[in-house]
């Protein structure tokens, strides 16, 4: 194998939780394409997400930043003022390409800025949606607290359409095609330098609906436009799931992942007859999990526990030894180990006004001195709160979106919700792999015993000595990013103001059914 890869692969697979994976002891064969694969990787047994949702976690993994520091987030959903990671390897001469299904890795949101080709393969979201008089529109709602429902509206679009046109039969995987034109980019990649894709995989996020033939392994005779695909009826109230249903739902997911698992399969043989695999470094992870049921939730939102956030990952690079590490990382480590791969320095703004983050090598899988971040010389707030390297952070802001879809569902179903709940908290969290803390604004904050209550069912206090250190590990954290989100938000999450918008805004509004 070469010394020094001059490509990189990056893998997300969108909402899969590591223990529905075989190499993470699976007991059903849902993953031998990424069991092979484990066989010459490096599989992280503690890797930890910055988020347990899509937006702020690809955002951190293309600026090595944590969600308070780049602001993507459902209330500001773009990622504004930060040199991402394609801007700076394209700018060193690397072809990059992102080919994606997820709505929130578009051209609106900025998440692909730098990609020298992306395609989103998100039909339901129309071009004009992603450019013009619209995407023109789009930074002055959010910058505007009275137009920023309007702008959650414009979001909330995508996910309604994804829905319903993704549901019942004939529901059409786009991952073959994101195969299709990842293999596409690399034969066609003509720079000496190398290349660099990403790739985001969604079968597995909601809804459900596998192709036939791993539906007959996973989920056999189970109908997916019977079961419950919609987890805020679930987690309002309005509907229930018996134990039976859940089994059939992940049955269902399992289908899905055992999808994603072949195409990549496809994918790695090809970079093998290629003459490709040697030369790069391949990343394969999930950006978030999913609960089914657990703790009563349904889905990745309004909580941080480790289904959530306690991702899979693998790495494919010469300068990893391979098997297993209990060590815990963090995603956001991702960013710099590309940089650190490819011999990039990075801190270079593309454009006058942006925050560019250099490499690190103390954030870096490849470096002797992974998380000693004492020995950095420009340190985050993770790295100030934990000079040890000891403890992963996790933030979630308000998720207005599902918030609104939520209170919608409970009201349809007559149901009241509790502002003093966790649908409606912030939340941060510190996260060792013995212990964590997370702290919320609106109910009690939660610590759990990782070592002793895997499943976090016992909330404990700091009078556990390993659960004060982690609390006062997050406090650190929380000095270091800005203060402690103790204030709750407004119970308020919408807003029908749209008189500041300009006639051409309106316009489109009206033509997308939002105005009369």
């Amino acid at each position: 194998m070469a010394t020094a890869p001059t490509n990189v692969l990056f893998v997300v697979m969108d909402t899969v939780r590591k223990d529905h994976l075989t190499p993470y002891g699976y007991d059903r064969p849902t993953t031998p394409g990424l069991e092979a694969f484990a066989e010459e990787a490096t599989v992280f047994e503690q890797c930890v997400a910055p988020a347990p949702w899509t937006l702020p976690v690809h955002a951190s993994l293309f600026t090595g930043m944590y969600p308070s520091q780049h602001g993507a987030d459902q209330e500001n959903p773009y990622l504004d003022g930060a040199t991402t990671l394609a801007e700076t390897l394209s700018s060193e001469g690397y072809d990059t390409a992102c080919y994606s299904s997820n709505a929130w890795i578009t051209p609106y949101t900025r998440l692909t800025d730098g990609f020298d080709d992306q395609d989103n393969f998100f039909e339901v979201m129309p071009g004009e949606f992603l450019s013009g008089p619209l995407a023109k529109a789009w930074q002055t709602l959010n910058d505007n607290e009275r137009l920023r429902a309007v702008a959650d509206k414009l979001v909330s679009l995508g996910n309604t359409a994804h829905e319903y046109l993704a549901g019942g039969e004939g529901a059409d995987s786009k991952t073959p095609a994101v195969v299709d034109r990842t293999q596409s980019f690399v034969a066609d990649s003509q720079s000496d330098a190398g290349w660099f894709a990403f790739v985001n995989l969604m079968d597995a996020h909601l809804p459900y609906h596998p192709p036939e033939e791993f539906k007959r392994e996973f989920a056999p005779g189970v109908d997916s436009s019977e079961v419950c695909q919609n987890s805020k009826e679930y987690n309002s109230g309005a509907r229930d799931i018996s134990a039976e249903e859940f089994d059939d739902i992940r049955g269902l997911y399992d289908a899905e992942i055992a999808h994603i698992d072949a195409e990549l399969t496809r994918l790695f043989d090809f970079l093998e007859r290629e003459d490709e695999w040697d030369d790069t470094m391949v990343v394969v992870c999930a950006d978030h999990g999913e609960l089914h049921g657990e703790h009563d939730l349904y889905g990745h939102e309004f909580c941080l526990y480790d289904p959530l956030v306690n991702v899979p990952l693998m790495v494919k690079h010469p300068e990893l030894d391979g098997g297993r590490r209990d060590d815990q990382v963090e995603l956001l480590d991702l960013y710099h180990t590309v940089l650190d791969a490819l011999d990039v320095e990075g801190g270079v703004p593309a454009s006058a006004g942006e925050t560019a983050v250099a490499r690190d090598r103390t954030r870096s899988l490849l470096s002797e001195s992974y998380r000693e971040f004492s020995r950095s010389s420009a340190p985050d707030p993770g790295q100030r709160a934990a000079p040890e390297g000891g403890y992963a952070f996790v933030e979630y802001s308000r998720p207005v979106v599902e918030l609104k879809q939520l209170e919608e569902k409970a009201e349809e179903a007559g149901i009241t919700l509790p502002t003093d709940s966790r649908f409606y908290s912030r939340m941060r969290a510190a996260r060792r792999p013995d212990a964590k803390y997370v702290r919320i604004d609106r109910i009690p904050d939660e610590a759990y015993r990782l070592d002793h209550d895997p499943d976090e069912l016992e909330s404990l206090t700091t009078d556990d000595g390993v659960v004060a250190a982690t609390e006062a590990a997050l406090s650190a954290f929380e000095d270091h990013a800005g203060g402690a989100w103790t204030e709750a938000l407004d119970d308020e999450v919408s807003d029908e103001t749209v008189e500041e918008m300009d006639d051409e805004a309106q316009a489109r509004l009206r033509d997308l059914g939002y105005l009369e």
